[in-house]
């Protein structure tokens, strides 16, 4: 009789913890997505910043080995992110492609300047940093002029400063309540073994005997916990992939690592801590408390 009630603790134990686990590795799954998410964010908003091209007109007598000295000079900005060359012949048959017809025949020459492109990097694809970069550039005499669509770049920033406080905020009250049902789902696994604490604290085990197993066993299923979300996120960005392949170019590894490791600390140390909790309260309380 004593080993089948022994066995059937063993076994609601086990439920227990399997249980505990699988409700954390959910919520840590909707982290690690909305990590993910983040990382998306972020990346489309630097994919499209680091796409708004200054065009740099310059002299029509400038020779060509000169614009491409100062192509290589722009390589060396710290604010340039890449350059292209524009010959007048180049510009003439992307602007034949826009126009459908060959002006050059019809004019008799051709009215296009050499020009390079710029795109900038992210940080500073800002009107304040693009006019004093505009006015730096405007001092060589081998430049004539730059153009941007300065009011399509305000409204990016705009647009994007907007969005990111939206998410942010959303990410900030999802984290919130991912913390609460991590720390409720730890409390009811360790309700469950109130009468343990509390038998273990009358015959004369101290506090800190009585704490460490049960913190070993929460650290240990934040990490499993951790684990397992982190399997389902790489299922999820495989399907993602698989339906579209047009995200294969803002992935980025490093940021991705980084999630996951959010995802496996913060699981081991919001477990860690709600064990820490919960054993604590359990040993405060009195016998007939444990019934309530």
């Amino acid at each position: 009789m004593e080993e089948f009630e022994a066995s059937a603790s063993s076994k609601k134990t086990k439920t227990i913890y399997i249980s505990t686990v699988f409700g954390i590795a959910m919520v840590l799954l909707m982290v690690g997505l909305l990590g993910l998410f983040l990382v998306y964010a972020k990346n489309i908003s630097s994919y499209v910043k680091e796409n708004i091209v200054l065009n740099i007109f310059v002299d029509d007598a400038a020779h060509e080995s000169d614009v491409l000295q100062l192509q290589k000079q722009l390589d060396g900005n710290p604010m340039v992110k890449q350059t292209q060359y524009v010959s007048k012949e180049l510009a003439a048959r992307n602007l034949q492609k826009d126009l459908g017809e060959d002006f050059v025949k019809f004019l008799g020459y051709n009215p296009l300047s050499q020009s390079v492109d710029i795109y900038l990097k992210a940080d500073y694809a800002n009107n304040k940093d693009i006019e004093k970069f505009k006015a730096e550039l405007l001092k060589n005499p081998l430049i004539k002029e730059v153009k941007y669509q300065q009011s399509l770049v305000d409204q990016m920033n705009q647009n994007v400063t907007t969005i990111s406080l939206i998410i942010l905020t959303f990410a900030g009250i999802f984290v919130v309540l991912s913390v609460a049902l991590i720390n409720n789902t730890i409390r009811l696994a360790i309700y469950s073994q109130r009468f343990l604490i509390k038998s273990m604290q009358l015959v004369g085990a101290t506090k800190g005997f009585i704490r460490k197993p049960f913190l070993l066993y929460g650290i240990w299923h934040g990490l499993l916990g951790g684990l397992i979300a982190i399997i389902l996120l790489i299922g999820t960005l495989y399907i993602a992939y698989d339906n579209v392949p047009e995200l294969v170019f803002l992935q980025n590894y490093y940021e991705f690592g980084v999630v996951f490791l959010g995802v496996v600390g913060l699981g081991i140390f919001i477990s860690g801590f709600s064990t820490f909790l919960a054993v604590n309260k359990f040993l405060r309380l009195k016998i007939y408390d444990l019934y309530r």
